[in-house]
């Protein structure tokens, strides 16, 4: 299948400003890395392994939110700490995926990474997703984050992966700066992040280990 025209230039930029920030903002991680180490200990980074484009995996980076399962801390909400919560608040947690993006694991605006169990579960429209690179920030991600439902957010994954340019891109990146100082849709409504993707109409879960989308 012949590439989209746009998906070099994409990438271009990508490097460019993922560089960029991360010379940037290298203050800020290493700042946000020793506050991590202090308030939850070490690891600093919480790794996995995601699917990426065209479902290849590769291992995501962010910093760590939440303390390891334990005696009275099994689900998200009794592991999401404080600190946690202020970090995926903010989107400080997110600033480590700039290395992906370098690496070009990711993009900056894509749809969201999300687990590999969830690969065959996906009709096929939905599986349309994995046919761009995942995002630090997306579609779906400006119109709802974690407030929206998975069919929802499915939607606006394909709807990108099919009108996607510059132009939609850097309104998407100006859309998420908003979002973020608005600290709108973190969690979906119940949950400490957002219900465990089942399957198209089957009712959704708990998740028990975070997907941090």
């Amino acid at each position: 299948m012949p590439g989209h025209p746009y998906d070099r230039p994409k990438r271009l930029l990508d490097v460019l400003v993922a560089g960029l920030a991360l010379v940037v903002l290298s203050p800020v991680l290493l700042a946000v890395a020793l506050v991590v180490a202090v308030g939850l200990g070490r690891p600093v980074f919480f790794r996995q392994t995601r699917p990426g484009l065209h479902g290849r995996l590769f291992e995501l980076r962010k910093f760590r939110t939440m303390k390891p399962i334990g005696p009275g801390r099994v689900s998200d909400g009794d592991r999401l700490t404080g600190l946690g919560r202020w970090l995926r608040a903010t989107s400080l947690d997110e600033l480590p995926t700039l290395w992906n993006v370098l690496r070009g694991d990711m993009s900056l605006v894509g749809p969201r990474p999300l687990l590999v169990r969830y690969l065959d579960r996906y009709t096929p429209e939905q599986e349309r997703r994995h046919e761009v690179r995942p995002g630090v920030t997306g579609l779906a991600q400006v119109r709802g984050r974690n407030s929206l439902g998975w069919e929802e957010k499915f939607a606006y994954d394909v709807r990108y992966v099919d009108s996607r340019c510059l132009r939609l891109d850097l309104r998407i990146l100006a859309e998420t700066v908003i979002r973020v100082l608005r600290r709108e849709g973190v969690s979906a409504d119940g949950h400490a992040t957002a219900p465990e993707f089942l399957g198209t109409g089957r009712p959704a879960g708990q998740v028990n280990s975070a997907p941090q989308t």
